[in-house]
């Protein structure tokens, strides 16, 4: 798994996977040019600029003030957008590539797994990670891909046959918040930057919002086998996985310490779906070496 990992440089992983929400990439560096831009004129054109807030400020000294000010505002407002495309092209190849091996191994056996399943599979980067292990353990199982949208499952299932796990992988659309899957179906089910993004047409922090991704939750738990194992890693919202994970008597949930990704907090938040019922909420583990 390690021998994989240090194999995949950026470049591999974007000929194979692209990149989502390129947009948003392509918006950070516009910014970021403009402001450069814009400090090089306040550099090479101060005097002037002086000259013009000393038409607003009455004191020189407060017009120098106001002039130096807003040339390092916009300096270091230039090399803020460039981190944060830096950190957005890291977060949604290499990291989300990492981040996939290191869900993978959070499940100790994966000789017994005859089904798995990944939620919001998107580009397939944690859904041919999955099948990539199966091949390793020389399973039989499979790996069901379940995304919202069915232009992308047909992506994903492109990338599976070129990693050459296309045999071990499954693509299926589907509503996230009504799975359509039998109780009790899977033997482990992942999921990846996904579920956060789950109601946000309500906005990120409304209590409909909370409620469609605790839906999600619920959904994951119900088809998952008891002693099955879920893993999730997401944005900003771990905590509120963990709270629910508890309300539904899971054992042994483990969360891993803190991965700055797209620019936010994140979490990978693991659990093991009892094989009778708990009573009493489950105890919660920081486990950093997940």
């Amino acid at each position: 798994m390690g021998k994989s990992n240090s194999s995949r440089d950026w470049t591999q992983i974007y000929a194979i996977y692209g990149m989502d929400q390129w947009q948003t990439l392509v918006f950070l560096l516009c910014h970021a040019v403009f402001f450069s831009l814009l400090s090089i004129i306040f550099l090479f054109y101060f005097g002037s600029i002086f000259h013009f807030f000393q038409t607003l400020f009455p004191s020189p000294g407060a017009a120098r003030f106001a002039a130096g000010f807003s040339g390092a505002v916009t300096s270091i407002s230039a090399v803020c957008l460039f981190f944060a495309a830096a950190n957005f092209l890291y977060s949604a190849g290499p990291l989300h590539y990492e981040m996939a091996q290191r869900m993978v191994g959070s499940v100790y056996d994966w000789s017994s797994v005859k089904l798995a399943l990944d939620i919001g599979c998107g580009r397939g980067i944690l859904l041919n990670s999955v099948a990539t292990q199966l091949k390793k353990t020389g399973s039989s199982g499979r790996v069901v891909g379940l995304d919202r949208s069915k232009r992308t499952t047909l992506s994903t299932l492109r990338t599976a046959n070129v990693e050459g796990v296309g045999e071990y992988v499954t693509c299926k659309e589907g509503d996230v918040r009504s799975l359509p899957f039998e109780d009790n179906y899977f033997d482990v089910v992942v999921s990846a930057v996904f579920v956060h993004t789950v109601g946000k047409e309500y906005g990120h922090r409304t209590v409909e919002a909370a409620a469609e991704r605790m839906r999600v939750v619920g959904e994951m738990v119900r088809v998952l086998k008891p002693g099955g194992v879920g893993v999730v890693w997401d944005l900003l919202h771990v905590p509120e996985y963990v709270r629910r994970l508890q309300e539904l008597k899971m054992e042994d949930i483990r969360v891993s310490e803190r991965v700055t990704a797209f620019m936010v907090s994140s979490h990978m938040v693991s659990f093991r779906k009892p094989s009778q019922h708990v009573v009493g909420p489950g105890e919660v583990r920081l486990d950093w070496r997940c």
